[in-house]
This record gives C-alpha cells, structure tokens and sequence, in this order.
C-alpha cells in the first residue's frame, strides 16, 4: 500500500477475546504494567498511535468499562471467543466484513492484547507494506513474530477459522504472497503468558 493510500486503509483488530488459563484467576486483561498501565491499555494505546482505525474484540459478556475501552473505542463481541483465537478472529472478520465504514480497508493487523511491547518503529513500517492481496508480519533473529497484517483478500477465509490455532494455516496456504519484514524489535515475540512476564 503507498503512502497515498492513506493509513487509515488499515484496520487494527485488537484480540482480548480470550480467556487465559495459565495466568491464574485473575484477568490478564487487567495486569498492571510497570509504568501503571493495564495490560489491554497499553496494547490498545499502542495500536492506536500508528493505526486511526482500531477495533477492540471482547467476549460477549465482558463489561467494557471495567476493562478501560473508552465509550468512543469501536468494540466487536466474539460470540465464539471461548472456543480460541481462531474463533475470535473468524467472530471478528464477520463484523469487518459487515462494517460499512471499513469498506475501503485494504488491511487487517492482527494485534494480540498480550503483547505491549512491539515497537511504534515495528508497526509504522509493518503499515507501509499493507496490501490487499498481501500477508504482512516481522522478524527478528530469524523468527516471525506479531503482528500480523492481512490484506483483504484473504478475509473471507478468515471468517472460516475455528479453534485456537489463528491465522497460521492461512499463511502456510499463501506462502508466496506472505512477506517477512526484518525489524531490530525483539516485541514481536514477547507476549505476557504468566505473572511474572510482567517483569
């Protein structure tokens, strides 16, 4: 996607849809960084400093307002949330395609809520090479990481996932139109799994 596209062609889908066993009983959503912020905070700040449109995806009971999505934030209920990632993100797709102000959205980036720490850097030059017709993720140390940035060709199938494994099966059926950015940002693989990730 050029620069004259505009940026907000980009859609930013912020997953939150899940529920964590591994951290416990207590909602990850709501674990508290070291600069004070929440977990789903500082995610969604993130994403909305380089994407103008972001999506927030939540289970269908979750109260918005106790998790700190603000009244304008545009929020997609994932009724199939429970079921794992790749259900949310097929919950999530059915509403995008559905959302008469993204009609002319060339690209979805795939931003998982427990991960805080992608760079700006990361995300900004992850946008410059949105593309319908392409899949967009990073690399460092030779490893891809998040997010991911799916061009809007390939959204009907992602309307057609179920359980927890998420877009991979996709990206291995489209190999030759998936493009690997390398990026100096080890936060593409540090995602906050257990309370003392948090450190």
């Amino acid at each position: 996607m050029s620069s004259r596209s505009g940026t907000a062609r980009v859609v930013a889908l912020v997953m939150a849809a899940g529920r964590s066993q591994r951290f416990g009983d207590a909602d990850k959503r709501l674990a508290v960084l070291p600069d004070g912020r929440t977990l789903l905070a500082a995610t969604m700040e993130r994403a909305a400093e380089v994407f103008p449109l972001v999506r927030v995806v939540l289970r269908e009971d979750d109260d918005r307002q106790a998790l700190g999505v603000p009244e304008k934030g545009q929020v997609i209920r994932a009724p199939h949330g429970g079921a794992g990632l790749g259900a949310s993100l097929a919950d999530a797709f059915v509403a995008l395609a559905r959302d008469t102000h993204l009609a002319n959205c060339e690209a979805a980036a795939i931003v998982l809520a427990d991960m805080p720490f992608i760079q700006v850097a990361t995300l900004r030059t992850l946008l410059c090479d949105a593309d319908p017709s392409r899949i967009v993720r990073p690399r460092h140390g030779g490893r891809p990481g998040h997010p991911v940035l799916f061009g809007r060709d390939f959204w009907l199938e992602l309307t057609k996932l179920d359980g927890d494994e998420g877009g991979r099966a996709i990206i291995r059926q489209h190999m030759a139109q998936c493009r690997e950015i390398d990026v100096d940002d080890p936060g593409i693989h540090a995602d906050i799994d257990l309370p003392e990730d948090i450190a």
